[in-house]
């Protein structure tokens, strides 16, 4: 197959920050996706529903004229979160509460340091059919980068989910086989988003050749083993799985450091990459519900109504882009990605 034309898709988690950097990427996403879900750790972190619909003002105006595209507001949950909160949000379109266990990844300090804080608040969530957003990985320091994930099932996300059969969850950015275990087998309303580099790539990138920082993302890429279950359960047709790029930008400067920020910049070739990981397990007939579907129908919203095309056309990727006063390193830089979008 050489060329897929498909429903418009929407990605289901994606950072675009504020201000020039804002300005700097909104438009990779809104040329691919119809929508996106919008996290919310900025510095400060969106907490109200306020903070949600200002937000997402700011990301309307720095679109290009014409552009159409409906960005997806989500709050940051932290220890003093009210549920009335979850009252203003339902009432105002926010589709969700996310969870950042504290110290969990970017910009999460201010984030949730007991899971039965927020009891109160994902009890209403569930009342009110709100998504629960999960960053699933404990913060112990006694545990190992790489069972981060696999803990949180055990401690955390397992038993909130038989206390509140009724709250739909959204496990975020899944990295480990055992986490697509967890998801087939959970209950109704617990689904996942899968990332293209966690795809396309095992934890040996980070290494070759040398420390490559921009191959460092939370949750870091794990074993080769995960990496096929996670092709397996994205190429499956499972509509528990569905798209989330996790576009994270960061500029140069602040990953080519000492202690370099987590995240990978994706937007720029944000269904495309899916596309490659589609068609290397033979898969790209399933794409379409994957990137387009799935994830719609899980947050109860209409499929999008426009359709993308996207062709076999290798093209390379520039070495950076340009953001703000500094540059921004994309997935990939320098080489080439296999399929293109045409509008």
């Amino acid at each position: 197959m050489t060329e897929l034309t498909m429903t418009r898709p929407d990605d289901w988690h994606l950072h675009v920050r504020d201000g020039a950097a804002l300005r700097a990427v909104i438009d990779f996403t809104a040329t691919r996706f119809g929508r996106a879900i919008i996290m919310p750790n900025l510095k400060p972190p969106v907490t109200t529903t306020d903070d949600a619909l200002a937000y997402r003002h700011r990301i309307l105006e720095a679109l290009p004229i014409g552009r159409s595209f409906e960005p997806l507001m989500t709050l940051y949950l932290t220890d003093r979160t009210e549920p009335s909160e979850v009252n203003r949000a339902r009432a105002n379109g926010v589709q969700g509460f996310k969870l950042y266990p504290a110290g969990a990844t970017t910009n999460s300090d201010s984030g949730v340091t007991r899971i039965e804080n927020i009891y109160p608040v994902l009890e209403r969530m569930s009342e009110l059919g709100v998504v629960f957003q999960v960053h699933g990985e404990v913060t112990h320091g006694s545990v190992d980068v790489f069972d981060r994930e696999a803990r949180f099932i055990d401690e955390v996300l397992s038993p909130v989910v038989e206390r509140f059969p009724r709250l739909r969850i959204v496990f975020e950015h899944v990295t480990t086989k055992q986490a697509v275990q967890f998801v087939r087998g959970a209950r109704e309303g617990v689904g996942a988003t899968i990332t293209p580099q966690h795809l396309l790539y095992n934890r040996n990138a980070i290494f070759v050749g040398g420390i490559r920082p921009h191959y460092y993302c939370l949750p870091v890429l794990k074993t080769e083993a995960d990496r096929a279950a996670l092709v397996e359960a994205a190429t499956s047709g499972n509509p528990r799985f569905f798209l989330g790029t996790d576009s994270a930008p960061h500029a140069r400067q602040t990953k080519e450091h000492a202690c370099g920020c987590a995240g990978m910049f994706s937007a720029h070739a944000g269904i495309e990459l899916y596309a490659e990981a589609f068609e290397a397990a033979g898969a790209l007939h399933r794409l379409e519900g994957f990137a387009s579907h799935f994830g719609a129908d899980f947050y109860g919203l209409p499929r999008n109504r426009g359709r993308i095309r996207l062709v076999k056309e290798p093209w390379d990727v520039p070495t950076h882009y340009a953001y703000g006063q500094d540059e921004l390193v994309p997935m990939r830089a320098g080489e080439k990605v296999q399929w293109r979008i045409t509008e």
